[in-house]
């Protein structure tokens, strides 16, 4: 484990203790990652530029550390938390935009790792893209009742750009499973997507 690790697994079993000032340090620490992580949600949700990564990073931030003892036993913990806080800030946004236009023939958003290009200057979530950012939320809330699991998977790597090997820690699973989960939801969410009545 590098020395980066260590300060990262310390710092975090200092928030899970409720020491405040832990969560701050480790936010500071792992800055530079969550941007990073924040860059790739613009890139594929933009030809365009869509999101603010600065706003996106403290809100994702804020969410989390709302959470007085956080269950987190390492730095692949956290990150996957990130994600699972990412998606739920990019999932409000989407609904504070209000879009009526679902079903109107927006192309369907792939789960890839490289989508769109990136751009640098903030703009507000444009309507088109808040709406593919809700259809994808409802539909992944849906495989969420159907399996849990893979709805933490998707989250990691689609969300937060985890590895396999990281996910696997992340979820306490094995890299297979994260594989195989990987592929089932991508095919469940593609389906979903794709069979939404035009109408609704």
């Amino acid at each position: 484990m590098s020395h980066t690790q260590e300060t990262v697994t310390r710092l975090l079993r200092g928030w899970a203790r409720g020491d405040r000032s832990a969560a701050d340090r480790l936010f500071a620490r792992v800055y530079s990652e969550l941007r990073r992580i924040a860059h790739r949600q613009r890139r594929r949700w933009g030809e365009e530029r869509t999101l603010d990564t600065t706003a996106l990073v403290h809100e994702a931030y804020l969410k989390m550390a709302a959470r007085r003892t956080p269950d987190l036993q390492d730095r692949a913990h956290f990150y996957a938390l990130a994600a699972r806080a990412m998606r739920h800030v990019l999932a409000n946004s989407a609904r504070r935009r209000g879009t009526q236009k679902r079903g109107s023939g927006a192309a369907l958003t792939p789960l890839d790792e490289n989508a769109g290009t990136m751009r640098d200057a903030p703009v507000a979530l444009s309507v088109e893209h808040a709406d593919r950012m809700a259809e994808l939320e409802e539909a992944l809330a849906q495989l969420e009742r159907v399996s849990e699991r893979q709805c933490r998977v998707v989250e990691c790597r689609f969300y937060g750009g985890l590895s396999i090997p990281d996910t696997a820690t992340a979820l306490g699973v094995s890299e297979a499973t994260v594989k195989r989960d990987w592929a089932v939801a991508q095919a469940w969410l593609y389906r979903a997507l794709r069979d939404r009545p035009p109408d609704e």
